[in-house]
């Protein structure tokens, strides 16, 4: 099974439960974050991170209401742990910096902290509050911060029912391209002329690229 099936099959099984307290589904959600990304002109790297950045939340299949239980999933991780088996840091590490990215503007913007739904508060208070002055200066220190930030405003935007988006096999030949990329960069080869090696941070669409990303990582 490719890695677009194997998502697919993800979102077929759980992405139908509600997203935690908004008044989407999980792949309503995802599909309006990717949506918001691609319409800014994100590259297809960081489009992807935003369809991908809750993909956690299917993988443990814990109930909606969770938070109300007082219990951070940490999601983030557990989609991390999955996806960076199967896609580049240009993808996986945004997603996975996306709950830091959100600590991060509740410190730094004051707006963003005023405009978070009810959910997403308490889900704030459960993943450790707003940063402090050292905590943020440590995440500006990461290499991929600015694209988890972008994905973090696409992530608040994408709470809309009923928005009309392209589905999931919208994405397909995007997530095949990167993971053949992914694969290509491991086996040491470059794939030359592959529309995947374009999808590298940095490739096409004028997004900073990064070396790795975790050093001196608050949410590492």
């Amino acid at each position: 099974m490719n890695i677009a099936d194997q998502i697919f099959d993800l979102f077929r099984s759980g992405g139908d439960a509600a997203y935690f307290g908004e008044p989407v589904s999980q792949t309503e959600h995802a599909l309006q974050a990717a949506y918001f990304a691609a319409q800014e002109g994100a590259a297809d790297s960081l489009v992807l991170a935003a369809l991908l950045h809750d993909v956690g939340h299917l993988l443990h299949g814990l109930p909606e209401d969770i938070a109300d239980r007082g219990v951070d999933a940490h999601h983030e991780a557990a989609g991390h742990a999955w996806l960076s088996k199967r896609l580049g840091p240009e993808i996986t590490e945004p997603a996975r910096l996306h709950v830091a990215a959100k600590r991060y503007l509740c410190h730094t913007d004051p707006e963003y902290l005023a405009r978070l739904s009810p959910a997403s508060v308490q889900s704030l208070a459960l993943q450790g509050g707003p940063f402090d002055d050292e905590q943020a200066r440590r995440f500006e220190e990461n290499s991929w911060h600015r694209q988890a930030v972008r994905l973090r405003r696409w992530d608040e935007m994408a709470k809309t029912p009923g928005l009309q988006v392209p589905g999931l096999e919208h994405y397909r030949a995007m997530l095949e391209a990167a993971a053949r990329d992914h694969a290509a960069r491991n086996a040491g080869s470059p794939a030359v002329g592959d529309p995947g090696s374009q999808l590298q941070a940095g490739k096409g669409r004028g997004e900073a690229s990064g070396p790795g990303g975790k050093q001196n990582d608050p949410a590492a």
